[in-house]
């Protein structure tokens, strides 16, 4: 049963993912792999249970995202903070992203002090009270100082109605100065060490959720090491000033931590810059020397700096002994080469290979290991600025072909991004991929069509709208291309232009049409191929959203109306005959009034004229088909 108000992923029965003869069970999985909301799968009338469970799977595909969006949010924090040196920036850093990832009015950090044994105002972020910025908490007083002595974190939606802990004039009024409310702590703990206490604060009442008190004690453990991180490097600092007699050996060793510090520097001088892959590999071979060679997850080279770096058939045993053999947490050797894998939120994204280095100390495989992380998060970011562009793309072409979008900001943003409908443009549908993910036939079909159009994902299919007015043709230079990766359909529509000042609703019909054009030609048999509907012959006539009747029948009987018209005779009206008389020209001649060898010469004429083949099934079904449109059009 399908309701009226379904939204158009779960009622377009002939356009994408749902057809009549396919099983419930299908149609939940191929809405889960739309991104179908819990909403959406609630409104479908299949059996409960299998409803439930799908809308189950669609929250925990949902608490994944977050997650990971949580996730990258914190290695953008690591990020930030390994670029700091000075404690007060990376204290103001912590409470500033606190406060961002957390969504609240004020975010602070209390540090513990060893001499009076209570904990003090270190950092804040969004307060405005002085007398709060220089409050002090006991152990054991108000939350905070519950928190520092049980090393456990607490909330509370409504401070001063919680009994939970003990509440102290001096706290409470710092606390009410401040017009603070819902409160959460969590202790800053390294190796059982107690460091101080990372809050998140709101001055309206706010339950906290376990996720919430769970990614803040994340950031706090983070916070914690780079702290400790940092008064370490103070005081490594101090200690090396003053080992200027030191031996040979602790000498060297001096050096190679200023290599590391050294290789730090420059590694984060290139990630505040923006540069990229390129600029990290060269860095690289500059501090160690030899080659380096960064390899993508399927092992093609992405950045090769230095010289004399492997190629050819050194490059392809180099690619089959590092296949398989990368340690994605500490440099390995292998061969005459050392390999480090790179990985971003538990995926491997690539690996880092360095060669022409006999030996390498301490040091340097820290500067290794370093420059497999900054790259790891150059990566990233690359990958989630080009996700958010897609996104965009995505985003643009799912609202041009709605019919509902406001093309007043949408035609502006096409033009910007390389696409202008004022000029005619075709619409190309690609299904039919079972082997590849949507984000991969984007981007397959991105490459194929060379950065031309728009390309984007509209109801678990991909969507190009391309330049030009030959649909067919398009369609099927784009399934051709295809084929070496994916075995796809592309159906096309179009042309559209915004001239005609009907522009929404033609690109929506153009949609509808270049579906059903590509589920006709896996019908015919030809999957894998790529057409329009006038492409298809009278099978065009049924899947097009606007039959051009009249055009097929010139395509059909053009060239006997022609000769028709040009010497008076009747080819057409005898071949309507013909027919009429079961393909017998004795039958056609009475019906006709003329001699059986009139007939047979006018169908050899017709031969001549329409082609050889005219009469077997499939040729004279068109012919047939064209004469009864024929009567139509001129009643």
């Amino acid at each position: 049963m399908v309701r009226k108000d379904m939204p158009p992923a779960l009622c377009a029965p002939r356009i994408g993912l749902m057809h009549d003869d396919v099983d419930a069970g299908t149609r939940l999985l191929e809405l889960l792999a739309s991104g179908a909301s819990a909403a959406d799968l609630a409104a479908l009338d299949v059996d409960p249970h299998a409803r439930d469970l799908a809308i189950r799977i669609s929250g925990a595909f949902d608490v994944q995202r977050r997650r990971e969006q949580q996730l990258a949010a914190l290695v953008d924090t690591a990020g930030e903070l390994a670029s700091m040196s000075d404690p007060s920036v990376v204290l103001d850093a912590i409470v500033r992203r606190a406060r961002a990832l957390m969504g609240t009015d004020v975010a602070y950090l209390t540090l513990f002090d060893h001499d009076r044994g209570d904990t003090y105002m270190r950092a804040t972020a969004g307060s405005v009270s002085a007398q709060f910025q220089v409050v002090r908490l006991a152990f054991g007083a108000g939350l905070g100082g519950l928190v520092a002595q049980s090393h456990k974190p607490y909330w509370t939606a409504d401070y001063f109605a919680d009994a939970r802990f003990r509440h102290t004039h001096l706290i409470d009024g710092a606390v009410g100065d401040e017009g603070l409310v819902a409160i959460c702590g969590t202790p800053l703990i390294v190796k059982d060490e107690f460091v101080g206490v990372l809050f998140a604060s709101n001055r309206t009442p706010r339950p906290f959720t376990h996720d919430e008190v769970a990614l803040l004690g994340s950031l706090a453990a983070l916070a914690a090491v780079t702290i400790v991180q940092v008064r370490a490097v103070e005081e490594s600092s101090r200690t090396l000033a003053a080992l200027s007699e030191a031996t040979e050996r602790a000498s060297q060793y001096a050096a190679g931590i200023e290599r590391a510090a050294a290789a730090h520097d420059r590694f984060a001088e290139i990630v505040l810059e923006g540069g990229g892959v390129d600029d990290l590999t060269e860095a690289l071979i500059q501090l160690l020397g030899g080659w380096a060679l960064l390899l993508d997850p399927d092992g093609a080279p992405r950045s090769i700096a230095g010289e004399a770096p492997p190629t050819g058939d050194r490059l392809l045993e180099l690619q089959r002994r590092v296949e398989g053999g990368v340690d994605g947490r500490r440099l390995s050797r292998i061969g005459d080469a050392w390999v480090i894998g790179i990985a971003a939120a538990g995926e491997p994204i690539g690996c880092l290979v360095i060669g022409d280095v006999s030996a390498m100390d301490d040091s340097d495989e820290r500067t290794v290991e370093r420059a497999a992380v900054v790259t790891a998060l150059v990566l990233l970011g690359e990958r989630n600025r080009a996700e958010a562009r897609q996104q965009q793309r995505t985003d643009l072409v799912s609202g041009l072909v709605s019919g509902h979008a406001d093309l007043g900001l949408l035609l502006p943003a096409a033009r910007s991004l390389g696409l202008d409908l004022r000029e005619p443009t075709c619409l190309l549908a690609v299904v039919g991929a079972d082997t590849a993910t949507p984000r991969s036939l984007v981007l397959a079909v991105n490459a194929a069509l060379g950065g031309q159009g728009l390309v984007g994902e509209v109801e678990g299919h991909v969507v190009a709208l391309v330049p030009g007015g030959e649909a067919g043709s398009a369609a099927g230079d784009l399934a051709h291309r295809l084929s070496r990766s994916h075995c796809v359909t592309v159906g096309a529509a179009g042309p559209v232009s915004e001239v005609r000042g009907t522009l929404g609703a033609d690109l929506q019909a153009a949609h509808t049409e270049a579906i059903r054009t590509a589920e006709a030609l896996v019908a015919l048999g030809r999957k894998g191929d790529g057409a329009a509907a006038a492409d298809l012959g009278f099978a065009g006539l049924i899947v097009g959203t606007k039959p051009e009747v009249t055009a097929y029948v010139q395509s059909v009987l053009g060239p006997l109306d022609d000769y028709d018209g040009a010497r008076g005779t009747d080819l057409v009206g005898t071949l309507e005959a013909y027919f009429l008389a079961g393909s017998s020209p004795r039958h056609a001649a009475t019906r006709l009034h003329v001699h059986t060898n009139t007939v047979a010469q006018r169908l050899e004429r017709i031969t001549r004229l329409v082609g050889d083949g005219w009469q077997s099934p499939e040729r004279a079904l068109e012919l047939q088909l064209a004469l009864r449109l024929r009567h139509l059009i001129a009643s």
